[in-house]
């Protein structure tokens, strides 16, 4: 009798939810979208590789902004510049929220960081102080040399590989180059990269993006609370990762506040955060705790992307024989001309195409490919389509950059020179090419991002003709991506060097 009561009691309780439901979406007219089933919505219909060309499907079916439903969420993809343009600049600020995630919210010590933060007071202020101190033109180029050290030790294991004619794991060397710059600029530290405290960060890292790139069902099924996270073992998996990570971080802050610490050769962004934390300038409290959530926002983001973006561009360079011809020509002809052996990075903007090849690499593949997503924070329209408050909203800008409006009938191929023949740039005001976001929520370490994969790049170029191993022919290189925030190749890159003297 007890079972038959309970079956009937989950019976109701279902049937409501979908009452419910149905009568929430008759009231709104959702941007068009595949159908969906009850309870799951578009779950089953969903991909877990290449999500941004999946959707770039799904938007030349339904049009340049489409709506599909996770459980009880409505999700909406805008692909187009034109509805990028209204949703990041003439709506920004009711588009300037984060949506419920669980993972972003236990990593980012309850939101206290820059990345996922909600559209408060709070952010406002740490945002302004991130642009303005962590990563003005001044701070950034502090750590140039820092880049450039670097840069030189990875050249010092692709010269052993290439005296040896031995292939050499791009994806691996420039994930390694990341972490180290990384580390110093942020917290001074100069690991062995061998050593165990490299392993253990990278361990960490690792976890950590993971954490940000899943799917928790508690998300999107609210009224399973977290019995599905806990059986699905997310829930562990997630506290764990944290654990590692806070346990890291507050071993850094500890470091920080001793007054007998070696200083580091260069202030860190660490001790300028520990500044903060002493003269408490903002209107709310900042505590260790924000010190974390701000510094891990710093140690995901540089080390994730630029490492992303060479591995991509030395893809495509290697798919497109004639464009990589013409940057080694390039950088070549510079070096010799002013009897260099190295591309620091003052010399980069002598670089015109070198810098249209960065730029066509951060179009081609740009490596969060669906923005971070937002959330809308009151009901809106968007094209004549209702956009009800609490809606998820990602921008792809994958497809963006290949609207053939802006980028002509072949967006596809590969060629720096579109950005010789149009001014358009990555800052966030030309909407057809925007990888590092637009408005209020841009990614304030763009200067960063992009001084961290200038260097590598045209050193890699410079030095070394590159082969593919085995007689691999380029149309057989594996362009699926890794799932994640950031997405990196889901094969590592590798390649047999031989070095050029310049």
């Amino acid at each position: 009798m007890e079972d038959i009561i309970i079956g009937v009691v989950g019976l109701v309780a279902v049937l409501l939810f979908f009452l419910y439901q149905n009568r929430k979406t008759k009231r709104y007219k959702l941007p068009p979208g595949p159908r969906r089933l009850p309870m799951i919505g578009n779950l089953h219909q969903l991909q877990t590789t290449n999500p941004q060309r999946f959707f770039y499907g799904w938007a030349k079916k339904y049009g340049p902004i489409f709506s599909y439903k996770i459980g009880g969420k409505t999700m909406v993809v805008i692909s187009s510049a034109e509805l990028t343009k209204e949703l990041l600049k003439t709506q920004d600020v009711n588009f300037a929220d984060r949506p419920q995630h669980r993972g972003h919210e236990l990593i980012s010590y309850g939101r206290r960081d820059m990345a996922f933060s909600h559209y408060t007071p709070y952010y406002r202020e740490i945002r302004k102080m991130g642009m303005n101190h962590l990563f003005s033109p001044t701070r950034v180029a502090t750590f140039k040399h820092v880049r450039e050290e670097e840069t030189r030790r990875m050249l010092v294991k692709i010269n052993k590989a290439a005296d040896k004619s031995e292939p050499v794991d791009i994806s691996e060397l420039m994930l390694t180059f990341t972490n180290s710059a990384v580390c110093r600029q942020a917290f001074g530290k100069k690991y062995n990269e061998d050593g165990a405290e490299m392993k253990r960060f990278i361990e960490i890292l690792y976890g950590t993006q993971s954490v940000m790139g899943k799917i928790f069902f508690s998300d999107f099924f609210p009224f399973t609370r977290y019995v599905l996270d806990d059986l699905t073992k997310l829930t562990a998996y997630m506290k764990a990762c944290f654990g590692r990570q806070d346990i890291y971080l507050q071993e850094m802050v500890d470091e920080a506040l001793d007054p007998n610490r070696a200083k580091p050769e260069t202030e860190s962004m660490i001790d300028l955060l520990m500044q903060i934390y002493k003269d408490q300038p903002f209107a709310s409290k900042f505590t260790t705790e924000n010190v974390k959530a701000v510094i891990m926002n710093i140690v995901v983001a540089g080390t994730d992307t630029a490492a992303a973006a060479v591995v991509w561009g030395m893809t495509y360079l290697m798919k497109y024989p004639n464009v990589m011809k013409k940057a080694q020509a390039e950088v070549r002809e510079y070096v010799t001309e002013k009897g260099l052996t190295f591309i620091a990075e003052d010399d980069v903007k002598n670089l015109p195409y070198f810098r249209a090849l960065v730029k066509e690499t951060l179009r081609i593949e740009p490596v969060i490919p669906l923005l971070v997503p937002r959330a809308c924070i009151q009901d809106t329209k968007i094209a004549g389509y209702d956009i009800p408050a609490g809606t998820t909203v990602n921008v792809n800008a994958w497809a963006v950059s290949r609207d053939e409006k802006y980028w002509g009938l072949n967006p596809d191929e590969f060629r720096p020179e579109r950005f010789l023949e149009k001014d358009v740039d990555y800052k966030g005001t030309d909407y057809e090419f925007i990888p590092f976001g637009s408005g209020r929520r841009m990614c304030p370490g763009m200067r960063l991002g992009v001084a961290m994969l200038e260097v590598p790049y045209a050193n890699l170029l410079l030095n070394y003709n590159f082969k593919l191993p085995n007689g691999m022919k380029p149309e057989e290189i594996n362009m699926d991506v890794m799932t994640g925030l950031a997405m990196h190749k889901s094969e590592h890159l590798k390649l047999i060097p031989e070095k050029v003297n310049n």
